[in-house]
């Protein structure tokens, strides 16, 4: 099974087995495991390698001097958690496991060589540093101007999406481990009513959602709610019929 990380640059373009190879080395050293609530790295914290999650569910959040919570985006494997670290003195937020999490820990140095070359692999990882950006861009487009319901949709929507882009969304279905409180916090709503909306999105049979497993059940009709438009994850190759996202590609 390849690596999510080169599932997931592979939407932009092809690599040649020598560059899947050099993805795959890069993956392939020092882990870290980190227990669900455990901070992969801390808000203020400086480290010398890169984190990209191989297992579990992550997030990107701040937490402000009373104590709240922002949850800005959902990590997933092949997601690169902090490839800014190097180049700044500090994270100017927080990164955490959601649920039990494995990350490969990819050196500054090899970081800083991918990103300075012209290749394929250069051109990738700007891409995927582009696309998370547009991510959280829409959580504050949810924050300012998307009602509860549209809101709730468009993260699942994207939730699938982003999972089958990595091969990790059989049956539509894809591991979501979040509580009431994590889906409030990542909404800008209070638990209860991050509560009733998700149960309304049951109720009306787009999604079903047991022991941390989402189940969308009508990919029409939930991108139809959630007003979804895809091309903030700039899915380059969905047009392209050997392009290893065309099944993420179908929803967008």
């Amino acid at each position: 099974m390849r690596n999510p990380w080169t599932l997931k640059m592979e939407q932009f373009t092809a690599f040649s087995d020598m560059e899947k190879r050099r993805l795959n080395d890069l993956v392939s050293g020092t882990r870290e495991h980190c227990a669900a609530g455990q901070d992969i790295i801390p808000d203020g914290a400086h480290s010398d390698h890169c984190h990209v999650v191989l297992t579990g569910l992550a997030c990107r959040y701040k937490s402000l001097p009373d104590g709240k919570r922002q949850i800005m985006a959902f990590l997933i494997p092949g997601d690169l958690c902090d490839a800014e670290i190097f180049i700044l003195k500090m994270m100017d937020h927080g990164v955490a496991a959601i649920s039990d999490t494995t990350t490969a820990l990819v050196s500054a140095s090899d970081m800083k060589s991918l990103l300075r070359e012209t290749s394929s692999l250069g051109e990738a990882l700007w891409w995927g540093t582009m696309t998370d950006l547009g991510v959280l861009r829409e959580r504050i487009i949810d924050v300012g101007r998307r009602n509860a319901h549209v809101r709730i949709a468009h993260l699942i929507y994207e939730m699938l999406v982003r999972y089958r882009m990595v091969e990790l969304a059989p049956g539509d279905s894809f591991k979501f481990p979040i509580t009431q409180v994590d889906l409030a916090d990542a909404t800008g709503m209070t638990p209860v009513h991050a509560n009733r909306t998700l149960q309304k999105l049951r109720a009306d049979g787009l999604i079903a959602f047991s022991q941390g497993v989402m189940t969308v059940l009508d990919t029409a009709a939930l991108k139809a709610a959630a007003r979804f438009n895809g091309d903030y994850l700039h899915l380059d190759r969905v047009h392209d019929p050997a392009s290893v996202g065309r099944r993420a590609g179908d929803l967008v």
